[in-house]
C-alpha cells in the first residue's frame, strides 16, 4: 500500500465558486493528476427568446482554475 500526501479538497459540494467565463456550483469533486478535479454546474442566464434546449451546463474545472464567491 502506498501513502498518499494529497491535500483535502479546497472547495465542497454546493459551494458557489467563479472561474474565467462564469460562475456556479460544486456538484461533485474527485482527486486527479496530484490536486482535485471539480464538476461545476453553471447558473442559467435569462431565458432566450426560443427558450430552454436543454439543462445547465457543467463543467470540469481544476481546483487552481476556481474561486470562492
Amino acid at each position: 500500500m502506498v501513502a498518499s500526501a494529497m491535500s483535502t479538497p479546497k472547495f465542497c459540494r454546493g459551494q458557489s465558486v467563479c472561474f474565467i467565463g462564469g460562475q456556479g456550483t460544486i456538484q461533485s469533486y474527485q482527486p486527479e493528476a496530484g490536486t482535485w478535479a471539480y464538476q461545476v454546474e453553471m447558473e442559467m442566464g435569462l431565458e432566450p427568446d426560443f427558450g430552454r434546449v436543454g439543462h445547465e451546463t457543467r463543467v470540469v474545472l481544476a481546483e487552481a482554475e476556481l474561486e470562492s464567491l
